[in-house]
């Protein structure tokens, strides 16, 4: 009944007509003779169900710089100890792995709890955004109520990707035949891929709502990347080949060659350009795309902002190159993830159907038994192997380049409408906080000189991302290009915001010191530097002067 209520309630607040009374007419039939149709608004009908998704409260008061260096701390821990937990009832040497090629972008593990990572939620938030920026779903950010309710609907669809892919997962063999591991089993593999999928969105929900830093999204996406990169450079495991037994690790491979092999200079020549597994070649592009990352997150155009009351007071508003940071290359990736999983799905099934080897066709790869495109969109949708083929596959090279930067703009420029980035919302904080740029008073003319800097940043940023992402995948980046500039911009971020919220580095790693070490400083000194530990002191002062 509460239920009946609800949607009735919310039906008959989203009918818009005049509303008058007419004799000879009802007044859904004096609506449609006025040409007013009625309007249901989506997010009214999740009202019903918001009770049932899982929330996390927001902090009741500011969380210290320290506290959510901690709670990030413990929400990565749950993270790496469930990328290592198997699924319980897969069947043992399932082969078929249709993310194998990104999964260390989507933080995915194979086999275990993390095996969707964080696919179900970025795919939700790419869906809802963009519906919500093409205005097909209402809603205005600036009511409590139309973010609690969007929010709600971005976690509800999250959770029905989240069991849709896991009911797909199940049904496409990739845990083994259901004949053979059984309806029970089947149950329950989904049934810890859902539990699973809820995890990281409440983790996530609990960096964004102000107990950690930065979202999970981010944490999860950097940790996964970073830890390749670091297993890939001193593995210790073994790899044996007709060329003999090999360490995994460039690094460790490089000391073992010059133990074991007689020419040195060989050795040094095998260490870097060997073909059997990562490479000294491909650990140090990944130094160099880290480098000039870092050194492009440096460009930005500075505007001079002043209050409308404080007279004298100015500040840097800045405008940088990324102006939408990695999301472009996040979206691509979400897009990238869900053709590879459609397309190798289908095509396990209907091999001979022209559609579907349009949208792509798979061949398992010799060593480990995974799938890789050689045909298809998704076939010239995936990065080239290597630098040479540029020469040997031309339209496959040109496609993916033209593809990844047309994708890449597209998706900055259109994120800055959707996400409140664009000039006119930026001229309306700044409205809101009583602040204009410096010899712009009217609101139109402040809206005129942003957007001769935001379209273009953001456009021309999505563009550099996707060049960036193709340099790094041709010189044979370790994690893949896309990975690289993720972990990169995630990082600088993380340490942008911890710069920020503890005012000082050195205050983030000696700041347990200032409880132990008491240094004098003069009345005039404190009032200038005046912190939360320093308040008590200076009323202390004020109450020995009086």
């Amino acid at each position: 009944t509460a239920t009946t209520e609800i949607y009735t309630q919310a039906f008959v607040g989203s009918v818009r007509c005049v509303q008058e009374t007419v004799s000879t007419q009802s007044t859904w039939d004096y609506c449609f003779a006025k040409g007013t149709m009625p309007k249901l608004r989506f997010l009214n009908l999740i009202k019903p169900v918001v009770f049932i998704i899982p929330d996390v409260q927001k902090p009741d008061k500011k969380i210290m710089i320290n506290d959510k260096l901690i709670w990030a701390a413990i929400s990565l821990f749950i993270y790496l100890v469930c990328s290592q937990i198997p699924v319980y009832g897969v069947q043992k040497g399932a082969a078929g792995d249709p993310l194998y090629w990104i999964r260390v972008i989507l933080a995915s593990n194979k086999g275990s709890l993390m095996e969707l990572g964080i696919s179900p939620i970025v795919t939700a938030s790419m869906i809802m955004q963009l519906l919500a920026g093409v205005k097909i779903i209402e809603v205005d950010q600036n009511l409590k109520e139309d973010r609690m309710l969007f929010s709600a609907a971005q976690k509800f669809v999250g959770l029905l990707i989240t069991i849709g892919e896991a009911v797909a997962y199940v049904l496409s063999g990739m845990y083994g035949d259901i004949q053979q591991i059984g309806a029970l089993n089947s149950v329950l593999i989904i049934v810890q891929l859902v539990f699973a999928g809820i995890l990281v969105i409440l983790l996530d929900e609990l960096m964004q709502k102000g107990y950690g830093i930065g979202s999970g999204i981010s944490l999860f996406i950097a940790t996964n990347i970073c830890e390749s990169i670091l297993w890939k450079s001193f593995s210790p495991i073994t790899l044996s080949h007709e060329g003999g037994v090999e360490y995994e690790g460039a690094i460790i491979a490089l000391f073992h060659s010059l133990i074991v092999k007689p020419n040195k200079l060989n050795a040094i020549e095998h260490a870097f350009f060997r073909p059997t597994g990562s490479n000294l070649s491909n650990l140090i592009a990944t130094v160099i795309v880290f480098l000039i990352v870092i050194y492009f997150q440096g460009f930005r155009v500075e505007l001079n902002i002043t209050s409308r009351k404080v007279k004298g007071y100015q500040q840097k508003y800045p405008i940088k190159l990324f102006y939408t940071s990695n999301v472009p290359i996040i979206l691509q990736t979400a897009l990238i993830s869900n053709l590879y999983f459609v397309s190798q799905i289908v095509y396990k099934r209907f091999k001979g159907n022209l559609l579907v080897r349009l949208l792509g066709t798979w061949q398992e790869h010799e060593a480990g038994g995974q799938s890789y495109p050689v045909g298809g969109l998704a076939y010239y949708m995936s990065p080239p192997r290597e630098i040479s083929d540029l020469v040997t596959d031309p339209i496959h090279s040109l496609f993916y380049i033209v593809f990844v930067l047309t994708i890449c703009a597209w998706f900055s420029r259109l994120w800055v409408d959707v996400s409140g980035q664009s000039a006119k919302d930026v001229a309306q904080q700044l409205k809101d906080q009583d602040m204009t740029i410096q010899s712009q008073q009217r609101d139109g003319m402040i809206v005129k000189e942003l957007n001769r800097y935001i379209p273009a940043a953001a456009a021309f940023g999505g563009l550099c991302i996707g060049a960036l992402t193709i340099v790094a995948d041709l010189l044979g980046a370790i994690g893949s290009g896309t990975g690289i500039l993720l972990a990169v911009t995630i990082i600088y971020q993380c340490i942008e915001t911890i710069n920020k919220e503890s005012g000082n580095p050195s205050e983030l790693l000696f700041g347990q010191l200032q409880y132990f070490i008491l240094t004098p400083v003069s009345y005039t000194h404190l009032r200038a530097h005046e912190t939360s530990l320093h308040l008590v002191c200076r009323l202390l002062l004020e109450k020995k002067k009086r």
